[in-house]
């Protein structure tokens, strides 16, 4: 929203991980608050209206009438961790859950600097997101001890590092992939 400016522009006013997000990545959003972005954003006109509340989870009203229905698709990023990510950073607090996240960012850009085929951005922000920090490390070992520097062409590599977070999501039961909108019939 134009004018809506917050210090933390990984982490949304409603819970989503911008920093991991493909758009903010390829520069076409600056996060919540980065003073432009989504010019009708609801819950940000609700946090100006309440003082710009950093996180609404620091609001009395949280979880209000704004957030029903909102996980229910997905937009260029992931909701579906958006509740768990506010439990954890409440409970963690901003600078340590902050810092996970930018450990995150860091793989993210190695993954896609290395082991995208052209194809894969939304699959890493989705896995990256979607994983633990813990789970993204240990995949990030295995591909470091698996493939070695000019052994595998950018299409290997990309294929067996989508193979190991997909195996690593199986674990959990959790599907990497967006939650799209179904289209409107015509």
């Amino acid at each position: 929203m134009k004018d809506f400016n917050r210090e933390n522009l990984m982490f949304s006013l409603c819970g989503l991980n911008c920093g991991l997000c493909s758009m903010k990545i390829d520069g076409y959003c600056p996060g919540c608050g980065g003073g432009a972005g989504n010019q009708s954003c609801k819950i940000a006109k609700c946090s100006i209206e309440r003082g710009k509340i950093e996180y609404c989870f620091q609001c009395g009203s949280y979880p209000c009438e704004k957030y029903e229905g909102i996980d229910e698709y997905d937009s260029f990023i992931t909701h579906q961790k958006r509740q768990i990510d506010f439990k954890r950073a409440r409970e963690k607090g901003m600078d340590i859950y902050n810092e996970e996240q930018k450990k995150k960012a860091e793989i993210l850009h190695e993954l896609l600097d290395n082991y995208n085929d052209g194809r894969r951005k939304s699959f890493y922000c989705t896995a990256v997101n979607m994983l633990e920090l813990e789970e993204v490390e240990a995949v990030m070992e295995e591909l470091h001890r698996d493939i070695k520097p000019g052994e595998e062409n950018l299409k290997e590599r990309a294929a067996t590092a989508v193979k190991l977070f997909q195996d690593k999501a199986a674990q959990r039961q959790i599907v990497l992939k967006l939650k799209k909108k179904p289209r409107k019939k015509k």
